[in-house]
């Protein structure tokens, strides 16, 4: 059954809201798409703050068009799904990215990365960087690898002469 213009227009006004609070979109052209992909790709998203939908290519440009985003027809080309990021801007892409990598009736489109559309070589790039907690993690180690050297230079010393007493104690005796 058809929609009716209201409905439409509450598509358009509740796509408009999810890209002006995402940090990153990602648009993947899916075909042979099943429910079981559907409720997989879902629970997987939800783990990581991305969430998905799917939407009709018109309403979707229109939501682009609102939110200041200049998106042609042929940048957007078979069925869409839509992932958003809300928390990570690397979340969807690396999601959707994975999730396409096995599967050749899924490929990536584009995307949306700080305001402006990027075609699927950016959102490909894009997806091959570390998560925010990954890059979290490795400042975390960079700033313990002084400290952590500082004490074992100190623990080094300790252990020398320890080692000296000893082989004195052992000379003795």
């Amino acid at each position: 059954m058809p929609k009716t213009r209201a409905e439409k227009e509450q598509i358009i006004a509740d796509l408009s809201d999810k890209l002006g609070k995402m940090k990153s979109a990602v648009f993947t052209s899916v075909s042979g798409y099943t429910m079981e992909d559907a409720n997989e790709l879902r629970s997987k998203g939800r783990e990581q703050g991305v969430e998905l939908l799917v939407a009709k290519k018109t309403l979707l440009i229109r939501a682009l068009e609102a939110n200041g985003f200049k998106v042609g027809k042929d940048d957007l080309q078979g069925s869409i799904l839509t992932s958003f990021g809300y928390d990570d801007e690397v979340a969807a892409a690396k999601l959707m990215a994975e999730y396409a990598k096995d599967r050749e009736d899924i490929k990536l489109v584009g995307g949306i990365l700080e305001g402006e559309f990027v075609d699927s070589a950016a959102v490909t790039q894009l997806s091959s960087l570390p998560s925010k907690e990954e890059l979290l993690a490795k400042v975390v180690g960079s700033l313990n690898a002084p400290v952590s050297g500082f004490v074992n230079v100190l623990a080094g010393n300790l252990r020398g002469l320890v080692y000296a007493l000893n082989a004195i104690k052992e000379a003795k005796s």
